[in-house]
């Protein structure tokens, strides 16, 4: 240090001294301290001190990040302190070894020059009034009972402290030295020495030290807890130990609780929720407590391995593009056009709106119509994983929600397992035929479908072979039916239906040469080996499928390149080109006849239109009027309740408008009536087909022909009035595959023309009726010049004819 002196001015007990800011340390009064000092300021006025007297006035700072204070960022009161030893570590840090001597008060501070200069007012603490005395005694005892049960919670303070805390009954003393050496924070060091009066510094003290006893109380309460939950692991640790060595020295040597070690490092990797992780780590536990060759461990093992193979967190990023989505639906799919823009539609909303929910989309559509591979499609343009489930058959509720661990052979649902073949948290899951699920005694598979498709539910899906939560409410649902109103009600409320109609014949004609021929000849070999010609690809479809789907013509067209891939393989031929005439050859006479419906304009016999669950069927009526009877009615062809009333509503009809049709009256006592709908064997109801079998009466009481290339659907009331039907969109296809040209619809059934088929709508004339006579004048063909006739009484009996057997046969046709 320099050995220049700086002069100290004293006036009337205010100083002006080099001073040094303290970071987080408050120094006391008659007690020595030491410190580093590494601030460029403080290092000059601690040599600036040197120079002087050896005094300097230290002073804490409020807040321990500011580097360079000014006099509001000090506390008001500090300590002047006489410089002991100074030792310099290097060029930026110095310790310095310091006594304080008197309390003083910061006036005034200047930070101009090289070191701060303050100027202070020496501030000693006001002693104790003589009527305090008693007081005073009184918190120095309390202080130190107070220091005493600090010890017991802080053992480690040093004994010299430890004695001149005891030993001393100098409440000054006392007041400076306790804060001093003690652990307080600074902030509360320096409120005691803010503190002017002596009593106020030991009142101050005192609370602060009982603050402090709570603390460390707790403190060691905490300890305690830690250190029992310590020996008890140490216990548990040494009883596993021991229960290793038993089960080396018996011959298990199968290391049950590194494999729940595993298991746990796993289980904590997934991030669950804590109930979930909780529920899954006591499963650990009991595996490590178990021995190797306990057969519930492999129970125990199953069940880790299922929750930690599900995709937890795992996602696929959706791929929305229209542009895309349009390429990849157009390559694998041809026509079904309003079904595409369903679909565009809904991965329009998505990428407009990331976090909707909740979408469950329902495929509808005879067989064969490619609801599955629509699914695969749309799976394909999102850029997501697919999985399929088939609920064709299930009558266990177990099936869905899985089994309880309980039962021998427990699994987990089929919803858990398409998660676990699809490995991602967001696939397209396809529930494949949901309008075939059954019910039975074990419970109803439908009721627990409706927490999987609930979104309000579906995110805390419990599985009950999982039995903890897991969340589907990423999966986007995709189901497929042939038939609608089969779904219970409240499942159906849950889905937006998509409707696939039946393929028409340039369809069926394009799917064909564009996806099904090329697929075959792949499979079998034979590409650029075969070729079939158009009049080939038509000559399958009209006369060996009759079908609302592609199923049977994938067969047929199967069927014909094996038998060429036979002619080639036996060397007959190197390449062969399938044309019509060749079909009989290789498949034999065509197995579709036609349809049994009037093909010329007979009396009696009326085309309907009929609606199955695997399309639209034609479903001709026929009446035959037998002489000589009693006004019985006859109803045969498998006929349901409402079909029957749909007769004797007919019939009613009849009798009243018989005189508008030259009908004797007198016909319906002394004649019978035979009513037939053929194919006998395949039951019909429903009440659509009130009109043609009004149609078929009239023609065959009046004698009128009924028009061949006419076909009418439509509900009658007794006044004579149509009511509207369902299923237009599948009857019109019908109608359209049978070469009719006109077709009789219900006038509120026009609205409905919009779900036509535009090449239907192009060659089928619809005609929107109101009631029968509208229908009648169109159906029967009346002579060019009506001439005076007498009244029939009874016409000729029109020939029963059988049903065709080329026909399918579906086991219900609903009208």
């Amino acid at each position: 240090m320099s050995e220049n002196k700086v002069k100290i001015k004293v006036t009337h007990n205010v100083v002006h001294l080099p001073a040094i800011a303290l970071r987080g340390l408050v120094v006391f009064p008659n007690n020595v301290i030491h410190f580093e000092v590494g601030r460029t300021k403080s290092i000059a006025a601690i040599e600036a001190a040197m120079r002087g007297n050896s005094s300097i006035f230290l002073v804490a700072q409020r807040e321990t990040d500011t580097e360079d204070p000014t006099a509001r960022d000090l506390y008001a009161y500090g300590v002047i302190a006489e410089i002991k030893q100074v030792l310099r570590v290097s060029e930026d840090l110095v310790k310095v070894l310091v006594e304080g001597k008197t309390r003083a008060k910061l006036l005034s501070l200047d930070g101009s020059g090289k070191f701060l200069m303050a100027e202070v007012r020496t501030a000693p603490v006001r002693g104790i009034a003589p009527d305090k005395r008693n007081q005073t005694e009184a918190l120095v005892r309390s202080l130190k009972d107070c220091f005493e049960e600090y010890l017991s919670y802080s053992p480690q303070i040093s004994k010299d402290v430890v004695y001149n805390i005891v030993s001393s009954d100098s409440p000054l003393y006392l007041s400076e030295y306790m804060p001093a050496n003690l652990l307080f924070k600074f902030e509360d060091k320096q409120a005691i020495l803010n503190e002017s009066t002596l009593l106020g510094r030991l009142e101050k003290l005192l609370i602060l030290l009982h603050q402090e006893c709570d603390i460390l109380s707790i403190e060691k309460d905490i300890d305690d807890k830690v250190n029992v939950q310590m020996d008890k692991s140490q216990r548990d640790y040494y009883l596993r130990e021991q229960m290793h060595i038993i089960s080396e020295e018996l011959g298990d040597s199968e290391d049950t609780r590194a494999e729940a070690d595993t298991y746990r490092e796993k289980i904590t990797a997934l991030h669950l929720d804590a109930e979930s992780e909780e529920k899954l780590l006591k499963e650990c536990d009991r595996l490590a407590r178990m021995q190797g060759n306990v057969a519930e461990i492999s129970v125990i093992r199953g069940y880790l391995d299922t929750c930690l193979a599900l995709p937890w967190h795992t996602t696929t990023k959706d791929d929305l593009d229209q542009a895309h989505a349009r390429r990849v639906l157009d390559k694998d799919h041809y026509g079904l056009r309003k079904v595409k823009e369903r679909i565009l539609e809904l991965l329009a909303v998505r990428k407009l709106n990331t976090e909707v929910k909740g979408q469950i989309v329902c495929l509808v559509g005879p067989p064969g119509v490619g609801k599955t591979s629509i699914a695969r499609s749309i799976a394909q343009c999102m850029g997501r994983q697919f999985a399929r489930m088939s609920l064709g058959g299930v009558h266990d509720e177990a099936e869905i929600r899985g089994h309880r661990r309980t039962y021998i052979g427990a699994m987990p649902g089929r919803i858990i397992n398409a998660m676990l073949t699809a490995k991602s948290a967001n696939p397209v899951l396809l529930l494949d035929e949901i309008d075939k699920l059954a019910g039975d005694y074990r419970g109803d598979p439908a009721s627990a479908l409706l927490e999987v498709l609930d979104p309000e539910q579906n995110r805390t899906f419990k599985d009950n072979f999982l039995d903890i939560p897991f969340d589907l409410s990423q999966v986007l649902f995709i189901t497929t039916a042939n038939d609608a109103s089969t779904i219970p009600v409240p499942l159906l409320d849950r889905m937006d239906v998509i409707e696939l109609p039946s393929y028409t014949r340039i369809e069926k004609f394009n799917i064909a040469r564009r996806h099904l021929l090329p697929k075959q000849l792949k499979n079998n070999g034979l590409t650029g080996k075969v070729t079939l010609t158009a009049g080939a690809i038509n000559g399958i479809i009209d006369g060996y499928t009759r079908e609302a789907g592609v199923r049977s013509l994938e067969r047929t067209i199967t069927a014909v390149l094996r038998k060429c891939a036979q002619k080639i393989a036996a060397g007959e031929a190197e390449t062969i080109s399938v044309t019509a005439p060749m079909l009989k050859t290789l498949l034999g006479p065509e197995k579709v006849k036609p349809t049994f419906i009037s093909r010329t304009d007979a009396v009696g016999i009326a085309n309907g239109l009929a609606w199955t669950s695997v399309g639209g069927e034609m479903l001709p009526v026929e009446v035959s009027v037998i002489p000589g009877g009693s006004g019985k009615i006859e109803l045969t062809g498998s006929l349901g309740d409402v079909m029957k009333e749909s007769a004797h509503l007919a019939v009613t009809y009849a009798r009243v408008h018989a005189q508008e049709y030259g009908i004797n009256a007198e016909a319906f006592k002394t004649s019978d009536l035979h009513i037939h709908a053929p194919e006998g064997a395949v039951p019909k109801d429903g009440p659509s087909a009130g009109v043609t079998l009004t149609t078929a009466l009239i023609s065959a009481l009046s004698g009128l022909p009924v028009r061949h290339d006419l076909a009418m659907t439509g509900e009658i009331t007794l006044h004579g009035n149509v009511l509207p039907i369902g299923g237009l969109k599948e009857k019109s296809m019908a109608a359209y595959r049978e070469g009719i040209s006109t077709v009789l619809i219900p006038k509120d059934n026009e609205s409905d023309l919009y779900e036509v088929d535009e090449e239907v709508k192009k060659t089928i004339r619809f005609q929107a009726v109101s009631d029968l006579a509208q229908v009648l004048k169109a159906a029967l063909i009346r002579p060019a010049h009506k001439a005076p006739r007498p009244v029939v009484t009874v016409p000729p009996a029109t020939q029963l004819i059988a049903a065709d057997a080329g026909a399918p046969k579906e086991p219900a046709t609903v009208m």
